[in-house]
């Protein structure tokens, strides 16, 4: 692969408009462009819900001219899918087959839209070149096989380049019905309890040391047996004189 001019103006808005869909995903398609040509993208484009299409995931090529923006994109399907041939430009009124309708401040992502537009339309709205008509029933046969589909430049199954979104938001809990009162069990009864008894707590009077008697009766009988000494002696020294 050449190395790109990066001041070319188409190289600048594809590698723009690359960024801006890496940044900014989608859960209806993914698209990005190949490694060695960013004039070529791959996207895989998920089917229109409440249509026959739906679950079916396809993948496509977008081919991007050298004077883009100037100038519109082709699309060319490669998963079968019963609304449009395989490895055939598409008509539709974006692509390189109406180039007075196209506007160059469109892009890759108007294009997927676009497309993905156009896949539930009947009759002569789906009438055009790479366009086709099946039966539903094989339409819906095919949707179911377009997700293990595997791209031959990719190698890799349209599930695993879009996978299924996955929702964020886990399942409500129902509430409880509302009990009533025949729903509401008796309390069992507890045994009564008898209030505690207060008991004043009256502090015992200090007891009094007892009084010691005997010690004034020996003061008395000693200061007795003094005084008859004192006699006895005086009456000894008079009978000797």
């Amino acid at each position: 692969m050449a190395p790109l001019n990066k001041n070319n103006s188409a190289v600048k808005r594809i590698m723009q408009e690359a960024r801006e869909l890496a940044n900014d995903p989608s859960p209806e398609y993914s698209a990005a462009p190949l490694e060695d040509d960013i004039f070529e993208w791959h996207c895989t484009l998920r089917g229109p819900a409440g249509t026959e299409f739906e679950g079916g995931l396809y993948h496509f090529r977008i081919l991007l001219p050298a004077e883009y923006p100037f100038r519109p994109p082709s699309l060319m399907m490669l998963t079968p899918s019963g609304r449009f041939e395989t490895d055939t430009k598409i008509c539709i009124s974006f692509t390189s087959y109406h180039e007075e309708l196209w506007q160059p401040a469109w892009g890759v992502r108007t294009a997927i839209i676009g497309l993905q537009g156009f896949f539930p339309l009947k009759g002569k709205a789906a009438v055009g070149v790479g366009a086709i008509e099946f039966p539903t029933a094989e339409r819906k046969r095919l949707a179911a096989l377009s997700r293990s589909w595997t791209c031959p430049h990719c190698c890799e199954r349209n599930d695993v380049l879009l996978p299924d979104p996955v929702s964020d938001t886990a399942p409500m809990e129902r509430p409880a019905p509302p009990l009533s009162i025949a729903d509401i069990p008796n309390p069992t009864p507890l045994p009564p309890v008898s209030a505690p008894t207060l008991v004043e707590r009256v502090p015992a009077p200090a007891q009094q040391a007892p009084v010691s008697r005997t010690r004034p009766l020996l003061l008395l009988d000693t200061a007795i047996c003094v005084i008859l000494v004192l006699a006895c002696s005086i009456v000894v020294r008079r009978v000797a004189f």
